[in-house]
């Protein structure tokens, strides 16, 4: 009988990665942004049935695409090597060399925001001339000409939403990430959608189901999301819809079917209902996959759905107008791997420090496979949560033996807007003492101890990561921050202009919470910082800068610590190059594997 070795590493990062798509107005092809050949690129599939081929070559990460509705080209944005400077920019049909669209300096952003109905005229969002709260433009495609829209002040605006006669939009006031107050603007006057209050409640996406009626997300005077609309004529606000407990995170119109369709996030999971014409409760719709990360509903009614599974990659999926079934459109799957070969997680409930109530996902390596070390994964964010959505590393590490354990900590999303909160101008007491709660139940457990514990973290998650290695070492063996901000007052003052508006109500003032964000840095903590540690930076990242990572580590080297360094020269906040993933995952495994035997350090 042939024997077949164990699979590498990289094995289980032969997948590809997904990050949007676009359909052709005829439904015949379908555009995606992919590494499908360990590049960034756009790809093409003509429907149905087709092969991927590539539309690009510049092995740049895209931000959104966009079909003309006439076929006459793509319009998409591209930064460079991970910097998040996006440019527009237009793609013949059949690809090649992008035409820039805008002009721009390098050092400007552009999103996209809207493109009119017969494809004329483009609505994007610049960070040109007005860094800090950016502008709103309209750029005739035919004429050149462009014109100013809306000029941000005060703080972050953009714009959302454009009717379809072109009459009417709305601009979006961000606050922060849970405190957004949308304005429609038409016949040069600007009124408020959602009534004014101290909620200080959400408004994260809005749409026009008509020329007199807008679909929005809110949380306004409620606990979870829903969904409410707004009649333009009468100015009356009103809640449309709700499911109990479950927060909506995804809304689409179908016009001629009157029939909304909404997807939920509740814990670590996507749900899908559909609202059809004259039914008084949505119904639910059953998916092929736990988490949605794009959605587009045509004309015709077809739903195409962008997402994960816990133990499936990026795929694409198509439900017809009237059928139940869905069909998948890419076939992404680990290469050489059974799903029964991959670890789906258990969700659990731990309660933290002061009562709150913790959800976490929990990975545990196959019996035949464990080698009795766990790692504890803080997520990014931090607000944002970790779903059941595969994660190459995850099964990668399972394979090797290590369990995962990823807890929702407070601040997390999918548990109401209270929960949400709770990490704004708190980053580091609260959900670290949530994450000391986890680490505990897993002691409690019998699952892990000190001596058999590793840290891993990403972005927040390396923050996490680097402020538990000062707080709490004596707790694991060993710590790896991935792009983890290490100083606070550093930190503020190097996030893009963007977001600076908003730090105050996210994460505080520097002299007036110059205590606590002295007691929220890492880097506060040096001299308790004795376990080995390994850093990973990207040098373009715009988020997490890397004289964050630069700072920490050449501060644990003058102390001697064993802390090893990796800079990946063309990437930024993330891996969106396959050479450079694997790369990463191999030294982490090989770093994790090296301290398994050596002495835990005690504070």
């Amino acid at each position: 009988m042939i024997q077949f070795p164990k699979p590498d590493v990289e094995q289980y990062f032969q997948t590809y990665r997904i990050s949007h798509f676009a359909v052709s107005a005829d439904e015949k092809r379908l555009f995606m942004d992919s590494n499908l050949n360990g590049q960034p690129n756009i790809w093409a599939m003509d429907l149905p049935g087709g092969y991927p081929y590539p539309l690009t070559y510049l092995n740049q990460s895209s931000q959104f695409i966009k079909a003309d509705p006439q076929g006459r080209h793509l319009l998409t944005a591209f930064d460079r090597d991970g910097d998040e400077n996006y440019h527009l920019y237009a793609l013949k049909p059949e690809g090649g060399v992008p035409l820039p669209v805008v002009k721009a300096e390098p050092n400007d952003r552009c999103y996209y925001a809207h493109l009119s109905e017969d494809g004329e005229r483009l609505y994007y969002i610049t960070s040109a001339g007005n860094p800090n709260y950016l502008n709103s433009r309209r750029l005739n495609l035919e004429t050149g000409e462009d014109e100013l829209l809306h000029q941000g002040e005060e703080i972050t605006s953009q714009l959302v939403a454009v009717s379809a006669d072109e009459q009417a939009y709305v601009i979006l006031k961000v606050y922060s990430n849970t405190y957004q107050k949308a304005y429609l603007y038409r016949n040069g006057e600007s009124e408020l959608i959602v009534p004014d209050s101290d909620r200080q409640s959400q408004v994260p996406y809005v749409l026009f189901a008509d020329d007199n009626r807008l679909l929005l997300i809110t949380n306004d005077d409620s606990a979870y999301s829903y969904v409410a609309e707004y009649l333009i004529d009468t100015r009356e606000f009103r809640p449309l819809c709700r499911i109990e407990g479950e927060d909506v995170e995804i809304i689409r119109w179908h016009q001629a079917s009157e029939t909304l369709y909404f997807w939920t996030l509740t814990g670590p999971e996507n749900r899908m209902y559909a609202l059809y014409k004259n039914a008084d409760q949505p119904r639910r719709v059953d998916m092929p996959l736990d988490t949605v990360e794009q959605v587009t509903v045509t004309k015709a009614g077809n739903v195409y759905i962008l997402g994960r599974g816990a133990i499936q990659p990026h795929n694409i999926y198509r439900k017809m107008a009237g059928v139940e079934s869905w069909e998948p459109l890419t076939a992404n799957r680990v290469t050489g791997l059974d799903p029964s070969d991959l670890v789906y997680p258990d969700v659990i409930r731990y309660n933290s420090y002061d009562g709150l109530e913790i959800e976490a996902l929990l990975f545990k390596a196959k019996p035949e496979q464990a080698n009795g070390y766990t790692v504890f994964w803080p997520h990014g964010g931090p607000q944002a949560s970790e779903a059941k959505f595969f994660r190459p590393m995850f099964q990668m590490m399972l394979a090797q033996g290590y369990h995962i354990f990823a807890p929702n900590f407070r601040g997390s999303t999918g548990y109401g807007a209270e929960f949400v909160k709770m990490v704004e101008r708190d980053w580091g007491e609260g959900p670290r003492l949530d994450c000391v709660a986890g680490i505990h139940w897993l002691f409690e457990q019998g699952i892990t101890s000190p001596e058999r514990l590793f840290v891993v973290g990403g972005s927040y998650g390396g923050y996490m990561t680097l402020l538990l290695a000062g707080r709490h070492p004596e707790l694991f063996r060993a710590a790896v921050d991935i792009f983890g901000p290490c100083n606070l007052f550093t930190f503020l003052d190097s996030v893009p202009e963007d977001w600076k508006p908003m730090m105050d109500n996210w994460l505080g003032d520097p002299v007036r919470d110059r205590e606590r964000l002295t007691k929220d840095s890492p880097i506060t903590y040096l001299d308790q910082m004795v376990n080995p540690m390994l850093v990973i930076q990207g040098a373009n990242d715009p988020r997490v800068v890397k004289a964050e990572s630069d700072q920490i580590v050449a501060a644990l080297q003058s102390k001697g610590l064993d802390v090893e360094y990796i800079v990946l020269d063309d990437e930024g906040h993330g891996f969106s190059r396959k050479a450079n993933e694997i790369l990463v995952y191999r030294r982490m495994l090989e770093f994790l594997q090296k301290h398994q035997e050596a002495p835990v350090s005690q504070a």
